[in-house]
Formats: C-alpha cells, sequence, structure tokens
C-alpha cells in the first residue's frame, strides 16, 4: 500500500524538544493509520506507517501507563 504523505496536516509530539531539534511529527489524516516522521527530515526523509491498533498501545507503554 501507498499513503500519499504530502498533503498531510502534521504536528509536533508535544514530548518533542525544540531546544535540541529532536522532533517527531505525526499525522491523523488517514483512517487507521499513524504516519510518523523526523521533522528535521520531513521534505527528504522516510515517513513510517503504523497501524493505529498498534499505535496507541505503543504510546501508553512508552507513557509507562500500559
Amino acid at each position: 500500500m501507498r499513503a500519499d504523505v504530502n498533503s498531510l496536516s502534521w504536528r509536533t509530539s508535544s514530548y518533542s524538544n525544540s531546544e535540541s531539534n529532536s522532533c517527531v511529527e505525526v499525522s491523523d489524516d488517514l483512517p487507521g493509520l499513524v504516519p510518523v516522521r523526523d521533522s528535521k527530515l520531513a521534505a527528504v526523509g522516510p515517513v513510517l506507517l503504523f497501524p493505529a491498533a498498534v499505535w496507541v498501545p505503543f504510546i501508553r507503554a512508552v507513557k509507562g501507563r500500559a
């Protein structure tokens, strides 16, 4: 499956640190999928697509609420 990620709306993670330039961006525009990219490489870097069903448990585990 190929998704057109060029027209997506991106938001920076609230856990990203703007001072160190370490930012992760996600989009909510694709139902059932969570696109993720590195904001430093937004125009040229890869976009990882995660199924939403695995993204939510991943985020809970990262936050320590698994």
